[in-house]
């Protein structure tokens, strides 16, 4: 009879288990049998001996031999670093990794005026700080990493032309770009990745031009209203089918009254002015119409993802609808005026959220990235959610923040997830993103539980501000015509749940959906997640949908989960663990799938990942980095042919094990240089310089 398992410790069987030493052997010994592995370790143990000795200097070889020589001062060494005080472990991120961004590892960069093909010389003239010459750029450019590019396979052409690491594959005489025309008229015009950043619209938020109409007429209110609450919300109806005007409002519990637009015409002191007699007055910061907005032009979505600049990215309506200093448009609008241009939508108008019973990839900071999310929606994923975004730098036009809310053609429900502190700053992100951006629904982020986020009152920290947390909700929804959404944990100290008092509330504020992380911030990710209070929560949210997260790792937990009354599951270390899970739940099967084809899902990523950052030297070394992040998750994965009785639970330490083949055994390894041997495979060797450390820890065996 098997021996049973260690308290948190994964059940392997006993014949596939190994200790950590004859674990790393095999790994180093390429798979090989033991006796040979030990004669190629002994081997090995006397070149370094041998190395080391020559390639020491002498102060420190002296002071080693000298050392040696003393068994006591060894001894007492011992001793001494065992007194040492341990140090308090780092929960949750590496925050002193070291920082190597991937354009680093390529000193000499063609100009992007070469790279592109444009016909006039470079803008800069000689205060250009990259090179001209081909030929001098090719001298020293690394060597090709293969003979095929996926990028000109896929849509027969490469925009990257001689700097792509796969050049070979197009590159025709004279270092000339070849292109397959059959190939590339079949993607002409079509939409491949949306939501880009245009450099027009990026000048207008680095030079405060864009116009906040309604986040204004709302913080207007706010500032004028009573009880920190705000005056010029959304209105709430309490029937939807009678007319506007002589529907009565229903006052909530813990909020002001709020006056209808025609009570508001008549002079309702402290109320903000309606937004028809606003739009129609010109009323200084009032937004366009809707109407107007569209027939100017909607956002036209970039045909192929490309790293090197933002041609083809969308050209917002912010643009059309930007002031100049008085508040009068830049752009003279025409045509007639339409009710939507005047009416405000109802709650009940707006776009609803259908996603009960789906299965939801969380948003997941850092792996949670575009080309992860294809690999998901490929094994069955619903919906989807870009990696939380911050609204302060969304608003400064950082490029690397609106890179988070690209969205590819295939997530065909797809929502942007937004972390901020206060009422001004959100509200005006969500208009901006509503006026910009093509999403299904947006998503407020109050379950963060890093300290980075939490100290300036985000994530975590909105729900012990509840006044603020009610401004930011009412807020966003007064200004987006898409459901706003909440993620939302049990509270933030560990025995202190709060949830089931807070979520009503979100429900009266406006919110369409919440979702459940069933773990307080204190606990972060550690012990088990408390699916009987998400239940509990589940009851008191109703008829408001709530999902339900945490620790769903098979089938049989998602199906447990559903019988907790929850909406749907929201799934995210499952997914980084076994993307292939929704095909596990959807079909009700566990996959034993091999290291075959799990390298091949790695294969896929790394094509992915050139398509979205590109096949020149700072896309592949990007695309390697992200790779490594999943890979630090990817090795928690037991085959479900190793284990003793299923299914793996996610909070248990897998131990160590010999895999059916070597690959699979590699693919277990927990050791960084084992994840770069994988890189290698796929996107060939790393550059001399190169280091890794994963961002997120893997605190959650406890």
């Amino acid at each position: 009879m098997a021996a049973a398992a260690a308290p948190g410790v994964a059940p392997v069987r006993a014949r596939f288990l190994t200790s950590k030493e004859r674990f790393h052997a095999y790994l180093r010994a390429g798979g090989k049998d033991e006796e040979e592995e030990e004669e190629e370790k002994e081997e090995r143990k006397e070149e370094e001996q041998l190395s080391s000795a020559q390639s020491e200097p002498p102060a420190k070889r002296v002071k080693a031999e000298e050392l040696g020589q003393d068994g006591e001062s060894q001894g007492e060494a011992g001793e001494e670093e065992k007194e040492r005080p341990e140090k308090k472990r780092a929960r949750g991120q590496n925050k002193s990794r070291p920082c190597m961004k991937p354009g680093c590892y390529e000193q000499s960069r063609l100009c992007p005026s070469v790279t592109q093909g444009c016909a006039g010389p470079c803008r800069f003239g000689p205060r250009c700080r990259f090179l001209h010459d081909v030929s001098q750029y090719l001298a020293a450019k690394p060597a090709d990493l293969g003979g095929r590019c996926v990028l000109f396979d896929t849509f027969g052409r490469c925009p990257y032309g001689v700097t792509c690491r796969f050049g070979r594959a197009h590159l025709g005489d004279g270092h000339s770009n070849v292109v397959n025309a059959a190939l590339a008229r079949q993607w002409e015009g079509k939409v491949l990745v949306r939501n880009g950043l245009s450099k027009e619209l990026q000048q207008q938020l680095r030079k405060r031009k864009f116009s906040f109409g309604k986040a204004e007429e709302f913080l207007r209110g706010l500032r004028g209203g009573k009880g920190g609450k705000a005056s010029g919300g959304s209105t709430e109806v309490s029937d939807c089918a009678a007319p506007l005007g002589d529907s009565p409002v229903l006052q909530e519990q813990g909020e002001d009254p709020k006056p209808e637009a025609l009570e508001n015409s008549q002079g309702t002191e402290g109320a903000p002015k309606p937004e028809a007699l606003e739009n129609s007055q010109g009323t200084e910061g009032a937004p366009k119409s809707e109407a107007l907005e569209n027939s100017q032009g909607a956002p036209e979505p970039e045909a192929l993802q490309s790293s090197q600049g933002t041609e083809g990215a969308p050209k917002p309506e912010a643009l059309q609808s930007s002031r100049g200093a008085e508040g009068a448009p830049s752009i003279p609008t025409l045509g007639p005026l339409t009710d939507e241009d005047v009416t405000k939508l109802r709650p009940c108008e707006k776009k609803k959220l259908e996603i009960q019973g789906k299965l939801y990839l969380a948003p997941l900071t850092t792996c949670g990235n575009l080309p992860f999310r294809r690999i998901c929606k490929r094994f069955g994923a619903d919906v989807t959610c870009g990696e939380m975004a911050v609204c302060t730098n969304l608003l400064q036009g950082q490029s690397s923040e609106w890179a988070l809310l690209k969205r590819h053609h295939t997530e065909d429900i797809f929502g942007v997830q937004l972390e901020g502190a206060f009422p001004d700053t959100m509200t005006k992100c969500a208009e901006l993103l509503n006026r910009t951006i093509d999403v299904d629904f947006v998503d407020i982020n109050v379950g963060c539980p890093i300290d980075l986020v939490y100290k300036k009152g985000g994530g975590c920290a909105l729900m012990t501000r509840s006044n603020k947390f009610e401004q930011i909700v009412r807020g966003m929804n007064s200004v987006l015509d898409v459901p706003l959404t909440v993620k939302i944990r049990t509270g933030v100290q560990e025995k202190v749940n709060v949830a089931h008092k807070i979520i009503p509330r979100i429900r009266e504020w406006g919110a369409s959906m919440v979702t459940l992380h069933g773990r307080s911030r204190e606990q972060r990710y550690t012990r088990s997640a408390d699916w009987d209070y998400i239940a509990e929560c589940a009851r008191v949210a109703s008829p408001m949908p709530l999902f339900g997260n945490g620790d769903i790792l098979s089938y049989e937990d998602a199906n447990r989960a559903m019988q907790m009354g929850v909406s749907g599951i929201m799934i995210a270390r499952g997914a980084l663990i076994k993307p292939w899970l929704f095909t596990e739940i959807k079909e009700q099967r566990h996959w034993d799938i091999s290291s075959s084809e799990r390298f091949d899902i790695l294969k896929d990523f790394t094509n992915y990942g050139l398509e979205h950052w590109g096949s020149d030297t700072q896309g592949v070394e990007k695309t390697r980095k992200f790779l490594l992040e999943w890979l630090s998750f990817l090795c928690r994965y037991i085959p479900v042919g190793l284990l003793e009785h299923l299914p793996q639970k996610i909070n248990e330490r897998p131990p160590y094990y010999l895999g059916r083949d070597y690959l699979e055994t590699l693919m277990a390894s927990q050791n960084v240089d084992d994840w770069i041997k994988i890189s290698e495979l796929l996107l060939g060797p790393v550059p001399p310089s190169f280091t890794f450390l994963p961002k997120h820890k893997a605190n959650s065996y406890r």
